[in-house]
């Protein structure tokens, strides 16, 4: 069964990755790039000290930072148990795909910025569906960002399955100790 998932999974994979074109892999490139994404978090960051204040917001943006390096270091603990070889570092797969220079050496399950990215998104939009109707747009971040792993071939669609998944437990987890902690009134 389990050799039947991981077919299929790197079926996916190389259907979805030879959906390329050299047209389209600066664009990709450049949206892999989590510092491409900075004009986003500047503003979700304007959000939040507009809505919550300066206070709450700094207390906000610490959180943030411990949401992000636990989502981080999970899924490196994560990668770090299952071991399973990035496509672009598998003779097999490499064979198949578009073939790029940038073959990150870190193991691929589950992926990293698929898990970042949703658990960052779905706290951010959990935080701010009550104040802003269009927060929702946000879920297209993790989407563009994770695809962008496939396109590349450095991740196996279940990866990145698998880190959305993991994404929108921890978001979830994170919104409810946030609202345990009272963060967002804590100086109200």
């Amino acid at each position: 069964m389990l050799d039947h998932i991981v077919q299929i999974d790197t079926e996916l994979l190389i259907f979805l990755n030879n959906l390329g074109s050299e047209q389209w892999d600066n664009f990709w490139f450049f949206l892999t790039n989590q510092f491409s994404w900075s004009p986003l978090f500047a503003f979700l960051l304007f959000l939040i000290f507009k809505k919550f204040g300066w206070k709450n917001g700094f207390l906000m943006l610490l959180f943030l930072v411990v949401l992000i390096t636990f989502s981080d270091q999970f899924t490196n603990l994560i990668k770090n148990t299952f071991e399973r070889l990035r496509p672009c570092n598998t003779e097999v797969v490499i064979q198949q795909i578009r073939s790029f220079d940038y073959k990150p050496t870190s193991f691929s399950f589950y992926s990293g910025h698929a898990a970042s990215s949703m658990t960052f998104s779905f706290f951010i939009i959990l935080l701010l569906k009550p104040y802003y109707n269009y927060i929702w747009f946000l879920i297209l971040f993790p989407l563009f960002f994770g695809y962008s792993r496939i396109y590349l071939g450095v991740h196996y669609p279940l990866d990145i399955l698998s880190g959305y998944v993991a994404g929108l437990f921890f978001g979830y987890l994170f919104y409810l100790l946030q609202k345990q902690l009272k963060l967002t009134t804590r100086f109200v």
